[in-house]
């Protein structure tokens, strides 16, 4: 019994990820059904959603560290545009 209270303390936002993609597919289904397009495609996002959620609990990955990642993205695509708007010759025909 401690091993699987252990387990579930450990793994309760995944788990609350997985139960929350089943529900999402099951209302999918269920609008789909009954042609609710429009809560059909709410509900595909929120499935869509909670996979993400999924995954980067799995991986580790903190809405922090998805921030800092997307910052330096961003620093080094802007790096590289700056890079290229300088070395490009001033006579380059775009043809």
């Amino acid at each position: 019994m401690g091993t699987l209270t252990a387990s579930f303390l450990v793994m309760r936002l995944e788990l609350l990820s997985a139960m929350m993609m089943f529900f999402a597919s099951q209302l999918h289904v269920q609008c789909r059904r009954s042609s609710r397009n429009a809560m059909a495609f709410i509900f595909t996002g929120v499935g869509i959603g909670m996979a993400c959620w999924f995954v980067t609990g799995l991986l580790g990955i903190t809405l922090s560290e998805l921030l800092l990642m997307r910052h330096e993205m961003w620093e080094g695509m802007k790096q590289g545009m700056q890079f290229m708007i300088a070395n490009t010759p001033p006579d380059l025909q775009f043809t």
